[in-house]
């Protein structure tokens, strides 16, 4: 991959596997679906998914 131009880093994210992600990812997808905003995000989400790679 070098050769192809590329470089390696090393990322670091939340494991999902934890309970206290789960919480946070239920909390704050409550809030978003109380938000009187709620239709606007979804239609966001729906818009970039269309050009989402499968």
């Amino acid at each position: 991959m070098r050769e192809r131009g590329f470089r390696q880093i090393q990322m670091w994210v939340p494991d999902t596997r934890t309970e206290e992600f789960r919480r946070e990812a239920r909390r704050q997808a409550l809030a978003v679906a109380a938000s009187d905003r709620a239709g606007d995000d979804q239609e966001f989400i729906e818009q970039i998914s269309e050009d989402w790679p499968e």
